[in-house]
C-alpha cells in the first residue's frame, strides 16, 4: 500500500503572514479546500481566494477575544483521526467531522514580545493556547496529516505536492512533525523561561531551546558530529555576527570566538581601544593601547608564539592600519564591533581568515545564564558577571599599591575572569605579559606564564622580562605564600586576589616581608 496522502483540505491560521497569499494561491491550484480563522482568513478572502472560516465549520464563533477559535473537536478531530480505522471514521460521519490533511499554523509572537520588554500581563497575552495544540495534534497523527509551522517549508510542501500529483509522502510528512515538535518544544521553553525570570523562581523542570544556524563539518575532533544553534537573543557576539569573508566557522572557532568576545567586552570601549588574542578558548595577550594598532601590538607580544592560528577580538572598529599588522601572521578569526573600507580590502586578501562584525559589544555585567552537560543531568548557573572596582578592593599589606599598580591590579584581574583555572595573570603597563591557566597547582600556573614572560624577553632582546614591575592577578586565593613568592621571584610588585584562606595571615606577612602591595577582591572568578 502506498504511503501517499493526497492533500484535500487545508487549514490556515498565522501570525506571520510571509508568503501566505503565495501559498494559499499554490494550494488552490491543487484542488485544496481552504480553511481558516480570523485575520488570516480575511486576508486569504482579500486577495480573492476562496477560504471557510473555521466558526462556520465548528458552528461556534470566535469568542473570548479570540482566544476561543479552533479548541473544538470538529477542528481536533479533523486532524487527529485515524483514517485507516473503522472506529474513527465511524465517528467522523456521525458527528460530520471533515477530514484536514494540511495544518498551517505559527504561533503567537511571544519571544518577540518579551524581547520588547513587554509588561507581565502583555507577555501572558501573547502566549498561544489554540495554536500549539494544534500543532500538537497534527503532529501526532503525522501518517495522514501534514503540519507546516515554518513560512520556510512552505517552497518545500509545494515541491513535495508537485512531484506527487497533490500528495505527500510519509517520509516528508515524518521531517514536518519533528520540525513540529521542536518548534512546541522551543515555545514553551520561552515561556517556562520567561515566567520563572519573572517570578524570580528556580523552576522544578528546566528545559533550553535554539534554532538551528548552522550543521558543522565536525565538533572538537573530526569523529564527533556537531551542529550550532542560537537562542534568539540579541547579544552582540559570534551567533548575531556578520561574517564578511572565509569558509564557515568551525565548532572550536565558534567556541574561541565566543571566549575572545567576552573578554575583549570587559573594557569598555569609551575608555580606549583593547584587543584579546585568543587560543583554545585561552587568552594568550590582551592590552590597551593609545590606538587599535598599538592595542593588537602589545597584546601579541605577549605570546607571540601561541597568537599563531588564534583568534582576534576587539572592542573598537578595525581600521586599516590594524588589519595590516593583524594580516602579518595567520588567524583564524578577527571578530569587532565594525571595520572600515581599507580593513575590509586588506583582510579580503586573506581567504583563509574570517571576519565578524557585530554593530556592538555585548554586556559584560549582563544576567545570563551557562549551562553544562555532566553524566545524567545539567548544571546550570548564573553568568559569571561579576565586577570589582577600585572601591571595592581591601588593601591588606603595610604598603599600598601605587597608581600605576592599581589600574594594572584591575585590568589583571579582569582577563584573570577568562583564564581557565588555576590561573595566574601578570600585567604591565595596561597589557599582559604573562599568562598560566588551567594548571592542577596554581604555583606551577605562576612559574609558566614567568617563563612565557622570559621567553618573550629573548626573542624580542629585551634586558629583562616584562614581568618586572608588573602586577598580577590570581583566580582564587593563595592557599600557601609560595604562590606568592614564585610572583615575586618573576619581579611582580603587587598582586590582587580574593582572599579567604585560612592561610590568609601567611601570605600577608610573606607579601609584607617582599615588600609587595595585595588587595583582596572578595570575589573569586573560578573558570572550568
Amino acid at each position: 500500500m502506498t504511503d501517499l496522502v493526497p492533500v484535500r483540505r487545508a487549514l490556515l491560521s498565522v501570525s506571520d503572514k510571509t508568503g501566505l497569499i503565495d501559498f494559499a494561491r499554490a494550494l488552490v491550484g491543487h484542488g485544496v479546500e481552504l480553511l481558516s480563522t480570523g485575520g488570516t482568513a480575511a486576508a486569504i478572502r482579500d486577495a480573492g481566494l476562496d477560504v471557510k472560516d473555521v466558526s462556520e465549520v465548528t458552528g461556534f464563533p470566535e469568542m473570548m477575544d479570540g482566544r476561543v477559535k479552533t479548541l473544538h473537536p470538529i477542528v481536533h478531530g479533523g486532524l487527529l483521526a485515524l483514517r485507516d480505522d473503522e472506529g474513527h471514521v465511524g465517528a467522523m460521519k456521525e458527528h460530520g467531522i471533515g477530514a484536514i490533511e494540511l495544518l498551517v499554523v505559527n504561533l503567537y509572537p511571544f519571544e518577540e514580545t518579551v524581547a520588547k520588554g513587554a509588561d507581565y500581563a502583555t507577555c501572558i497575552e501573547n502566549i498561544d493556547i489554540g495554536g500549539p495544540a494544534m500543532l500538537r495534534s497534527a503532529a501526532k497523527n503525522h501518517k495522514f496529516v501534514n503540519v507546516v509551522t515554518d513560512v520556510q517549508d512552505y517552497e518545500a510542501v509545494l515541491g513535495e505536492m508537485a512531484d506527487n500529483d497533490g500528495a505527500t509522502s510519509y517520509a516528508f510528512r515524518q521531517r514536518l512533525a519533528l520540525t513540529a515538535y521542536s518548534r512546541t518544544a522551543a515555545y514553551d521553553t520561552a515561556v517556562s523561561g520567561w515566567m520563572a525570570g519573572a517570578l524570580g523562581e528556580t523552576p522544578r523542570r528546566k528545559s533550553f531551546a535554539g534554532s538551528l544556524a548552522q550543521t558543522l563539518r565536525y565538533g572538537e575532533n573530526p569523529h564527533q558530529q556537531a551542529a550550532f544553534y542560537t537562542d534568539g537573543s540579541a547579544r552582540p557576539g559570534v551567533a548575531t555576527a556578520q561574517q564578511h569573508q572565509g569558509k564557515e566557522l568551525s565548532y572550536n572557532n565558534i567556541n574561541d570566538t565566543d571566549a575572545a568576545f567576552e573578554l575583549v567586552a570587559e573594557f569598555d570601549p569609551k575608555d580606549g581601544p583593547a584587543v584579546a588574542i585568543i587560543k583554545h578558548a585561552n587568552p594568550c595577550g590582551v592590552a590597551r593601547g593609545a590606538s587599535v594598532a598599538e592595542a593588537y601590538q602589545k597584546a601579541f607580544e605577549c605570546d607571540q608564539t601561541s597568537a599563531f592560528g588564534g583568534i582576534i577580538a576587539v572592542n573598537q572598529p578595525l581600521d586599516g592600519e590594524t588589519a595590516e599588522a593583524i594580516s602579518g601572521i595567520f588567524t583564524e578569526v578577527v571578530i569587532a564591533p565594525g571595520a572600515d573600507n581599507d580593513a575590509r580590502a586588506i583582510f579580503a586578501k586573506k581567504k583563509n581568515l574570517r571576519l565578524l562584525t557585530t554593530d556592538g559589544l555585548p554586556d559584560p555585567v549582563a544576567a545570563a545564564l551557562t549551562v553544562r552537560q555532566v553524566s545524567g543531568g545539567l548544571l546550570v548557573q548564573d553568568k559569571d558577571n561579576g565586577r570589582i572596582m577600585a572601591g571595592d578592593l581591601k588593601v591588606v599589606t603595610k604598603r599600598a599599591p601605587t597608581e600605576q599598580e592599581l589600574s594594572d591590579m584591575l585590568f589583571a584581574w579582569r582577563v584573570a575572569k577568562h583564564v581557565k583555572s588555576n590561573a595566574i595573570v601578570y600585567v604591565k603597563d595596561g597589557a599582559t605579559v604573562g599568562i598560566g591557566a588551567g594548571q592542577m597547582s596554581r604555583v606551577d600556573s605562576s612559574r609558566i606564564a614567568a617563563r612565557k614572560a622570559q621567553d618573550v624577553a629573548e626573542l624580542l632582546g629585551l634586558p629583562q622580562p616584562r614581568t618586572i614591575g608588573s602586577a598580577v592577578a590570581s583566580d582564587a586565593f593563595f592557599p600557601f605564600a609560595d604562590g606568592l613568592q614564585t610572583a615575586a621571584e618573576a619581579g611582580a610588585t603587587a598582586l590582587i586576589q580574593p582572599g579567604g584562606s585560612m592561610r590568609d595571615d601567611e601570605v600577608i606577612a610573606a607579601a609584607d616581608e617582599l615588600g609587595l602591595a595585595m588587595v583582596f577582591t572578595g570575589m573569586r572568578h573560578f573558570r572550568h
